[in-house]
């Protein structure tokens, strides 16, 4: 597709940071071929640094859980008749919903009702829970695009419109890691043994993993009081949550950090990670990991008995087989967790074998995914304006 003078004019909604970094590269694609793009919608920093209006804060869609969402469901439901209403009063050439399904899908719905090419980037979880979400998909969505390739399969089974683009984290980290210069940038020795914490973004996941990730700090410099620790804060409401909650282990050597997570996995021998998206980072950063998870007890009780999948982590997904543990809600104790943390410096055979497995992984979805993503929203607008 190229510019033919007009602007284009996209949709967009992100409801959390990992959709903000997508659509961030999926805007940088589309300004190639349209230089005066035009994209408003939900948006965060890196989308709105390049031009997105947002008609809402981003934050005000970060919900966790299967239960908590029903506390802010009358908010929810407003800003999504808001957006719905916006859109359709000033239709744009295509609507991009990035991930967020349950608030995305049913905005997709209405808007392709209303002659909207709709496109949804981040294939919702179908394939391990709430497969009847399918047929709702297709009536919402005229294009998927997916991360991994086992999505893409499974959306052809079922005769979904779909692009398995890889990932962007892919083409963006490089093959080989500079551990040694992202220990100098964060101030650690070459020789230093670190492990880096990071229990994840929102701020109910911090409530519940902040502690624990800490307990499990302590736990394992009692053993082994020559470790350090890295916890790098997804923006400054985690900064000030993760701050106040350091005065209690004044005792363990912990880094705080204002974001540069990636620098933080990257300096790290190995990781404790919240189960999500970060798995990913850490993974095409060749960092062995133990993931960890724990949700509200009512909504965890829904979740395990809905799963269809016996992973919940990005790289065992992907492997289809488990690389990294997965140490889940009440199993999640600090002895556990720093048992499988420490197993990675004692045994260096299974270190070296997962930097193998993980490199694999990386060649699998560096893709030029953001280009790939580009490329089939164009096309889908060139073939509604062909009609």
């Amino acid at each position: 597709m190229t510019d033919t003078g007009k602007p284009l004019r996209v949709g967009i909604v992100a409801g959390e940071a990992s959709g903000d970094i997508l659509g961030a590269g999926l805007m940088a694609a589309l300004q190639k071929r349209y230089p005066q793009l035009q994209v408003e919608g939900i948006a965060g920093p890196r989308m709105l640094k390049l031009g997105a209006r947002s008609l809402f804060p981003m934050e005000r869609l970060s919900v966790m859980g299967l239960v908590e969402p029903l506390k802010r469901l009358p908010e929810l439901l407003r800003i999504r008749s808001t957006l719905r209403q916006h859109f359709i009063d000033n239709p744009p050439d295509v609507f991009v919903g990035i991930d967020s399904p349950d608030f995305n899908l049913g905005l997709e719905a209405t808007l392709k009702g209303a002659g909207i090419p709709t496109v949804h980037y981040v294939s919702p979880s179908v394939w391990a829970w709430r497969r009847g979400r399918l047929k709702k998909i297709a009536r919402a969505v005229d294009h998927m695009l997916t991360l991994l390739p086992f999505e893409a399969d499974f959306y052809r089974e079922h005769a979904v419109p779909v692009t398995f683009v890889g990932h962007p984290l892919a083409d963006e980290i490089p093959l080989q890691v500079d551990t040694a210069a992202a220990r100098r940038e964060l101030g650690f020795a070459e020789d230093d043994q670190v492990i880096a914490l990071l229990p994840g973004s929102r701020g109910g996941e911090v409530r519940l993993l902040g502690p624990l990730f800490l307990q499990v700090a302590r736990w394992c410099h009692q053993r082994r009081p020559q470790l350090k620790f890295v916890l790098p804060a997804a923006n400054a409401q985690r900064l000030a949550e993760l701050r106040t909650l350091l005065e209690s282990y004044a005792d363990v050597p912990v880094t705080l950090l204002d974001g540069n997570s990636h620098a933080a996995v990257a300096a790290a021998d190995n990781v404790l990670i919240a189960s999500g998206t970060a798995t990913l980072e850490t993974m095409l950063l060749k960092k062995p990991m133990v993931v960890a998870y724990k949700m509200a007890k009512l909504s965890y009780a829904i979740f395990s008995r809905m799963l269809q999948t016996s992973w919940v982590s990005l790289p065992n997904l992907l492997a289809q087989r488990e690389l990294v543990p997965e140490i889940l809600q009440d199993d999640a104790t600090p002895e556990r967790l720093g048992a499988a943390l420490l197993r990675y410096y004692d045994d260096p055979l299974l270190y070296d074998q997962l930097q193998r497995d993980f490199d694999e992984l990386h060649q699998q979805l560096r893709r030029n995914a953001s280009e790939r993503a580009a490329d089939a929203v164009c096309s889908l607008v060139d073939a509604r304006n062909s009609v």
